[in-house]
């Protein structure tokens, strides 16, 4: 029995060439091999494809039904044949990652460590900014975004676990002003604000605590574009402030920092990985983007 996908890429072959004979030439086999895949697909559809006669050959109306197709079947099969040996070379090269600065630095970063000492032909470009960066026009590969995302975006945005905040201070300070026992508390402290965030989200911070939501206004005198800044008005007492799960951990570890609340969840926003909607992929960047989803993935 003869492979049908070589009948089809052979019939293509002969309605391009326009002969049996160039068809054979092309592909390298006999004029009357061309004829038997030919009479196999004709006897398979059980309907001509071709009106041959001793001096040309057309398509029958079927036939250029058919041949449209067999173009698409036969590029398909081209195209999953070229990914799989896409999954099979090495990665290597430049890849160009942007990430906010507060998940980067606490965060991503021994992820990143151990993803180029385990591809050591990779070389990794990381820029870590908190402004609303375009990937295709600052020409990123992969950027990792905290917040809601744009459903229009040309990108593929794959879910990570949510970046969680948590409310925290010195012991300093809560000796001196004492501990807020529920959200509402809060509106009587000091309370460092992120600058960058929405002002809705900086104002109105939101926690959950047995599947209800629980909303505290707070205000500030102090507000602070930069997290390592009011890392360090936490720890020197100034005030209560919501940080990165990540960035607090070893502080609240060794004391430095307290968590406040702690039977209310704290808020969380939404965070993804994207990346252009490539189907043809570049082995470095599935790498990462397993590696990625594998440190990262919500689930």
């Amino acid at each position: 029995m003869l492979d049908r996908l070589t009948s089809m890429a052979v019939f293509v072959q002969a309605t391009q060439t326009g002969s049996f004979a160039a068809a054979a030439d092309k592909l390298g086999m006999s004029p009357q091999m061309v004829a038997k895949h030919i009479a196999a697909l004709e006897q398979h559809l059980a309907t001509r494809l071709l009106n041959r006669t001793t001096r040309k050959q057309s398509l029958t109306e079927f036939g250029r039904a058919y041949l449209e197709r067999c173009q698409t079947v036969l590029a398909e099969v081209d195209a999953a044949d070229a990914l799989a040996q896409a999954v099979q070379v090495k990665p290597q090269g430049r890849l160009r990652i942007s990430a906010p600065v507060t998940f980067g630095r606490h965060g991503l970063i021994p992820a990143v460590t151990q993803f180029l000492r385990d591809f050591p032909e990779v070389e990794l470009e990381l820029t870590l900014s908190d402004r609303l960066v375009d990937p295709v026009e600052e020409g990123y590969e992969a950027i990792v975004r905290i917040g809601p995302i744009d459903e229009n975006l040309p990108m593929v945005a794959r879910p990570l676990k949510p970046y969680r905040l948590v409310a925290c201070a010195s012991p300093a300070y809560l000796s001196e002003h004492g501990t807020p026992l529920e959200p509402a508390d809060l509106d009587r402290h000091e309370c460092v604000l992120f600058a960058p965030w929405p002002t809705d989200l900086n104002h109105r911070w939101r926690f959950q605590q047995g599947g209800r939501e629980v909303e505290a206004t707070v205000g500030s005198r102090l507000s602070i574009n930069d997290w390592g800044a009011i890392h360090s008005a936490a720890r020197d007492g100034f005030g209560i402030v919501l940080g990165s799960e990540h960035a607090v951990a070893e502080d609240l570890a060794a004391g430095r920092l307290i968590r406040v609340l702690p039977d209310f969840e704290g808020p969380s926003r939404p965070m993804h990985l994207l990346y252009a909607a490539d189907r043809r992929m570049t082995p470095k960047l599935r790498c990462f983007v397993d590696r990625m989803i594998g440190t990262f993935g919500d689930g």
